[in-house]
């Protein structure tokens, strides 16, 4: 590792040289490239440094502590040092472990966030409306923005599914654990003997795809417009401002109404798809990833859960870290980093022991 380290520190030292050469400095994209690839080696680097001059602090401390014509009270706090400096370097060791885990390039980019009603019927259609919700406000008091794309309701109310766009550097990495199925426990208003209901929705958490990322040709599209429905002001059912974009070679359909102009609704609608195509070729290509999604996913049934919402008890539990926390209300209302946070600890965790393996 420290063969690792010291390359990662020249590196750093050579980007910085490039970062002051006037001819960088007037090329913005190579400046660009080279303040992200600061960034991103700066952490270890700090890291690789304080930890260093730990290590260079204990071997002094156990220095004096052995010399024994060293003063006694010097000696005694060189003794004092010791033991603490050790677990410094542990510590350190261990953060170092982790900045050197590379990172994924999705977490950077933004989120196709989409919530579909599953098993319960009209129950579950209220429940996919109030975690579409959730995720609304938990982006929004994360300073990202979002954009609903589109949105079917539900008969009785609620949805029976929506897609929104969330943009935000680092969306990806906070919203990646959330695909699966979330099932809620609890006493529907429709209930008139008090009997507590199980439903589920499903969620799926895509990284925004770029053009660069994958293409489509124009052939291999139907495109087909219509009057946008729902909430709206005087151009809802009277323009053809939406917009529903059939991939042909994979029969995957996107429609968007979120925007009055059909040609921004065009441009939203091909973001999702490129990035549904995507997610899919990825899945094609790992199989791992593929039994994994799917196993995520699910069809909506509420044996496949990741999470589960129980009302009456006042807690949501994550099945797969087997974390619960008793603040159901402060969650649904877009607090959900309890959950969030253990999830991509867990995740680093399971990484680092696979560099380690």
């Amino acid at each position: 590792m420290l063969d690792q380290l010291e390359a990662v520190e020249a590196r750093f030292q050579e980007v910085e040289a490039q970062l002051q050469d006037p001819a960088v400095v007037s090329d913005p994209k190579r400046l660009r490239e080279l303040s992200k690839l600061r960034a991103e080696l700066e952490p270890v680097v700090l890291a690789f440094q304080g930890h260093r001059n730990l290590i260079k602090q204990l071997e002094e401390a156990e220095s004096i502590l052995a010399d024994k014509s060293m003063d006694a009270e010097l000696r005694e706090m060189a003794e004092m040092e010791i033991p603490e400096l050790r677990k410094a370097i542990a510590e350190g060791d261990a953060e170092i472990k982790r900045l050197l885990i590379p990172k994924d390039p999705a977490d950077e980019k933004n989120v196709i966030l989409e919530v579909r009603a599953g098993t319960g019927g009209e129950e579950a259609a209220l429940f996919a409306a109030e975690i579409f919700r959730m995720y609304l406000r938990f982006a929004e008091r994360r300073g990202f923005k979002v954009s609903v794309l589109d949105e079917s309701d539900a008969d009785a109310g609620g949805l029976k599914d929506a897609t929104a766009e969330i943009q935000g550097h680092g969306a990806y990495s906070l919203f990646r654990f959330e695909s699966g199925v979330h099932r809620v426990q609890r006493v529907p208003k429709t209930e008139t003997q008090g009997r507590i209901h199980t439903s589920a929705c499903t969620v799926a958490v895509m990284p925004e795809a770029e053009e660069v990322d994958i293409e489509i040709h124009q052939k291999d599209l139907r495109v087909d417009t219509f009057c946008s429905g729902g909430k709206g002001g005087q151009s809802v059912n009277t323009t053809y401002s939406a917009v529903r974009l059939t991939h042909l070679p994979t029969n995957t359909v996107v429609q968007c109404q979120d925007e009055r102009s059909q040609i921004k609704n065009m441009a939203k609608a091909m973001t999702v798809l490129r990035s549904r195509l995507l997610q899919k070729a990825q899945d094609e290509a790992d199989a791992i990833h593929s039994a994994m999604r799917k196993s995520q996913v699910g069809s909506g049934d509420r044996s496949e859960k990741i999470r589960t919402y129980n009302f009456p008890q006042g807690r949501v539990t994550d099945h797969r870290i087997g974390v619960t926390i008793h603040q159901i209300d402060s969650f649904m209302g877009g607090q959900i980093e309890p959950i969030i946070e253990p999830l991509r600890a867990a995740f680093e965790a399971e990484r680092l022991q696979a560099l380690e393996a």
